[in-house]
């Protein structure tokens, strides 16, 4: 583990391994960079991955509140610098910060997975006030069963009535996992909100120069691949890729499936119009 500085003098702990290409991953809501271990695993033989924890979780400082992105696209700029990487993965909430950084900091390469972005209403949001009531309550367990059923449309929990999710969700709880999203649901309500507040059309990221690749599982929440075809329709340099038996949790898994197109992405040679960032 190295250890660099933030613009605000915090210390950011980045945890690197493997030989190559750098690559930077910014994790999603509600988990730490512990469950993205074996996608950095997967790829260390080909990439030198980055995973760093975002503000609020493990090893990480505090976060600013209130919380804006801004904060997490600062930190994201230093790691960037740091260690000279311009490959950037980002999933779910990671990916929508991902995606407002790379309007503006020097992004080569972006590999998006189920990237919360929502546009023109497409990102569900009608459970967050909801999600955000039962956890001032003191519910958690409440808070993650509508979160979970808000997010994951597709799955069958989603289905059943809230008192038995809830119940499911108490049991969660007490794993590791479960623990863990539970203390850090406040942060993804504060992210999601976030998220909604930025709806609006795809073009506001038509400004992006990187190639990006926008991939979703094919066993996930059903509005991702109307939300990537919107996306690259956008932007310049994107493509789409749905990824076959794969959930939302596919990055974390690290299959071939997923992690070999991802690798093709980032092993191409640079366009003439990105080499001068590198």
């Amino acid at each position: 583990m190295a250890r660099i500085t933030a613009r605000d003098g915090a210390s950011i702990v980045l945890h690197t391994t493997g030989t190559g290409p750098g690559i930077v991953v910014v994790h999603g809501g509600g988990v730490t960079v512990d469950v993205y271990r074996r996608l950095a695993a997967a790829l260390a033989d080909r990439f030198t991955v980055h995973l760093y924890n975002r503000r609020g979780r493990a090893d990480a400082p505090p976060r600013s509140e209130p919380y804006h992105f801004e904060q997490d696209i600062d930190d994201l700029a230093v790691v960037l610098e740091q260690t000279g990487a311009r490959n950037v993965i980002g999933h779910s909430s990671g990916g929508f910060i991902a995606m407002r950084a790379a309007l503006r900091l020097p992004i080569d390469r972006l590999a998006l997975y189920d990237a919360a972005i929502s546009i023109d209403g497409g990102f569900p949001a009608d459970w967050l006030d909801a999600a955000v009531e039962a956890l001032r309550a003191g519910d958690t367990a409440r808070g993650m069963a509508i979160t979970a059923g808000g997010i994951n449309t597709q799955s069958a929990s989603a289905k059943l009535p809230l008192g038995v999710q809830t119940a499911m969700c108490r049991l969660f709880l007490r794993t590791p996992i479960g623990r863990t999203m539970g203390e850090l649901l406040p942060m993804t309500l504060d992210e999601s909100r976030l998220i909604h507040e930025y709806d609006g059309p795809a073009d506001q990221y038509a400004g992006i120069t990187a190639e990006v690749l926008l991939a979703c599982g094919a066993d996930g929440p059903p509005y991702y691949p109307q939300l990537n075809q919107a996306l690259a329709r956008v932007l310049p340099r994107a493509r789409t890729l749905v990824v076959p038996r794969s959930g939302h949790d596919a990055i974390n898994r690290a299959r071939p499936r997923l992690v070999d197109p991802f690798a093709a992405f980032f092993a191409a040679p640079v366009a003439p119009e990105r080499a001068t960032h590198l």
